[in-house]
Formats: C-alpha cells, sequence, structure tokens
C-alpha cells in the first residue's frame, strides 16, 4: 500500500529550482513551464539572508500567487540548522505549498518534524545525499507522507568520494528506483546537470534518469525544461513498437502471440501500454 498522496503517481518530470531569496523570479519560475518549481531556501540563499528570504517567500505565498493546484515545493534548510524549525513552521501548514524537500535527509526523525506541523495532504520529498541516507533508504521511502525521493547527487559525490555522475552512481540510483516500488510511492527524481546550454547532454541525461526508472529531474535553469521533458518522452520508434505490440494483442484477443520473432505476452502488452500512455 502506498504512503504517498493518492495523486503522488501523476508525477513531475521537471523541477525547477528558483533562489528563495529572488522573489522577482518566483512568478517567472511559475511561468517557465516546469512541471513543478522548487523555491529554495538552504543552498540557493547565504546565511545571512536565510530569514529575509523564509519571509520573502511566505509574503508570497500569503498573496495567493501560489495556492494548492500549482505544484510549489519548498526546500527548507536541513535539520542540523538553526532555520530548520522557523522553516517548517512558516510552511508546513501553508496552503499554497504543494510539498516540502528535505535536505540531507538521513533518517526517519526529520521527516517525523515535518509531519508533526504539517497540513493534511502535505508531500515530502526527502532529498538524498549522503551515504548515512542511503543507509536508511528503505525507512525514508516508507514513512507516511513521503511522495518521492531525490537523488542529490553532487553533494553525495562529496559524501562519498565518488567521483563521477554515470556508470559510478548505477547502483544508487537502482537502489532508488527499489526502495520507491517496494513502498508504492512516485518514482524517484535525479538530480541536476550543472551545464546549462548543452541541450543535447540534458536530454540524454533524462533520458538514462528514465531506464533507471526514475520519473524527473531537478533543474537548475528554465532552459533545461524542454530537452529534459524531451528526455522523459518515449522515443518514436517506442512509441511505434508500443503501438505495434498493442495491435498484435489485438489481433490475437490477448492470448501470447509473436511479432517480429519475440514473444508478446502480459508483461510486454504492459509495457506497451505504458509507453503510449507517457507518450500521450
Amino acid at each position: 500500500m502506498s504512503n504517498s498522496p493518492s495523486d503522488a503517481h501523476n508525477e513531475s518530470r521537471s523541477w525547477l529550482f528558483v533562489p528563495g531569496d529572488r522573489a522577482d523570479r518566483f512568478a517567472k519560475a511559475l511561468a517557465a513551464g516546469a512541471d513543478a518549481v522548487i523555491v529554495d531556501l538552504e543552498d540557493a540563499v547565504a546565511p545571512p539572508d536565510k530569514t529575509r528570504a523564509r519571509d520573502a517567500v511566505a509574503t508570497w505565498l500569503d498573496a495567493g500567487a501560489a495556492d494548492g493546484r500549482r505544484n510549489v515545493y519548498v526546500r527548507i534548510n536541513g535539520a542540523d540548522t538553526a532555520w530548520f524549525a522557523e522553516d517548517v513552521g512558516a510552511f508546513a501548514a501553508h496552503p499554497g505549498v504543494r510539498g516540502i524537500m528535505l535536505p540531507k535527509a538521513a533518517d526517519t526523525a526529520v521527516l517525523d518534524a515535518a509531519r508533526a506541523r504539517a497540513r493534511v495532504g502535505l508531500r515530502l520529498v526527502p532529498l538524498l545525499e549522503s551515504a548515512a541516507g542511503f543507509a536508511a533508504i528503505r525507512e525514508i521511502a516508507s514513512t507516511p507522507g513521503v511522495e518521492r525521493l531525490a537523488f542529490g547527487t553532487v553533494d553525495f559525490q562529496v559524501d562519498t568520494g565518488i567521483g563521477g555522475d554515470g556508470e559510478e552512481l548505477s547502483f544508487f540510483r537502482s537502489l532508488m528506483t527499489f526502495a520507491s516500488r517496494v513502498a508504492g510511492i512516485g518514482s524517484p527524481v535525479d538530480g541536476v546537470t550543472t551545464t546549462i546550454d548543452d541541450a543535447d547532454a540534458i536530454e540524454a541525461a533524462a533520458r538514462r534518469a528514465r531506464r533507471f526508472g526514475f520519473g524527473g529531474r531537478l533543474c537548475i535553469h528554465p532552459r533545461q525544461i524542454v530537452p529534459t521533458h524531451r528526455g522523459f518522452a518515449p522515443a518514436m520508434e517506442e512509441r511505434i513498437w508500443a503501438q505495434r505490440v498493442i495491435e498484435a494483442a489485438e489481433a490475437s484477443s490477448g492470448s501470447a502471440t509473436v511479432l517480429d520473432g519475440k514473444m508478446i505476452d502480459a508483461p510486454v502488452i504492459q509495457r506497451a501500454r505504458l509507453v503510449l500512455a507517457a507518450a500521450r
């Protein structure tokens, strides 16, 4: 049974960060075309500006610029900081916030602290950024209210000493997909691509994430949104294959059949339906 809200599987592909101390960019971020917007109070805001940024975000939300129908999340400061409690108090119960992203999630205590002050239906997105977080991944994913897991790849590489973002992280990406599936929550969200202008590289990173079972990626600039969406869309050859599978299955009245020398049975038909659903 899922621990996430009932619509958790209506998944966002692109999650656009906007600095919490740049109120002039909030509306632009909402209009940029991302599936979800994350107002960032953590890495994007210098320590002397944390309180001012929190107040600015709260004022913006109070004005109704983003209501519960919009995919607006707030990445609050970590539980080991002086700002955590006030961040939770400001946003966990706010009707304009769809969810809270919790950085450096390493155990369930931080999730419980956020849930204790949360409104009904608030979504939690733990950001796994350390070895400790992955050690507790099953418990974190199974915590009530968790919608999806997100991968903080850059911080994770620093924490573990891993030097690459490709095959070096394959095990951890697979583990996130596995833990999410076992917990019955939405598919995980992959980390950022630091390049902004290389659309091919951004699309390729999204396609890799999709192959690992991820449903979205974190974006640091609006120019990353379109190639990210392209990367999560089934390629034309996949769509053609899926349509042919469905047609062959219908012609055989649902019985196992053969297409291009390969067996088509129930799991293959289900995969084809998923491809066509994603294409739509």
